[in-house]
């Protein structure tokens, strides 16, 4: 039996495992401005922007991811890394938005009150006072957000064939047909998630542990 550890295979699975923290660390920036522009929205004094916050928020949600990576992709005719960001994106983006509405609304609202007393804008209040302080709160949610991100991403190459790191392992199966290297394939690649998962998860929870201190 062949083995499947040659360093030929391991930079062909790093390239995969490149464009697999590159689709996920792009997806979740953006979803967390569209996510914050959502969370603002719906908590607006203004029903028509609140309905439209609401609507796309409880609309996209309810609908598999896989659903949108196809729409994208075959509606929209995008490429392959555009439409997997573009997916995420949107899906993500409504996941975020009641993670971080729940961050906003977690605040005293007399934070709002005694920044606007000092002479600041609702903007400056927002941007200096509000969002720091339960951006605190939110960041054990968003970064498990991260996290699925990442495990979802795999999740693209049978959608639209985008080769990240599960994808890339897929096309090494074509090579190798034992039972034991097919195994080994599996294992690399369950390990390489849960270590990058764990790590992310980890470095979360002990940020969250620093500020809960800091602040005590």
């Amino acid at each position: 039996m062949s083995s499947v550890l040659t360093l030929t295979n391991i930079l062909f699975l790093l390239q995969g495992f490149g464009l697999t923290l590159y689709i996920s660390f792009i997806s979740i920036l953006l979803s967390m401005f569209f996510g914050t522009l959502l969370a603002i929205m719906r908590n607006s004094k203004n029903p028509i922007w609140k309905l439209i916050a609401s609507i796309y928020i409880e609309f996209v949600r309810n609908v598999p991811n896989l659903l949108w990576i196809f729409i994208i992709f075959l509606v929209f005719q995008m490429k392959s890394v555009s439409a997997g960001i573009t997916s995420f994106t949107i899906f993500t983006s409504a996941a975020l938005a009641e993670i971080i509405r729940g961050g906003l609304n977690g605040v005293d609202k007399g934070q709002t009150e005694a920044g606007l007393s000092q002479g600041f804008t609702y903007l400056q209040v927002f941007i200096i006072i509000i969002f720091p302080q339960a951006f605190r709160k939110m960041l054990p949610a968003i970064i498990s957000q991260f996290v699925t991100v990442i495990k979802d991403t795999s999740l693209l190459y049978s959608v639209i064939a985008i080769q990240e790191i599960f994808g890339k392992s897929q096309i090494l199966m074509g090579r190798y047909f034992e039972a034991g290297q097919v195994f080994t394939l599996y294992a690399i690649i369950a390990a390489v998630y849960f270590i990058t998962n764990f790590i992310i998860s980890s470095f979360s929870r002990k940020l969250s542990k620093r500020w809960e201190q800091a602040t005590e």
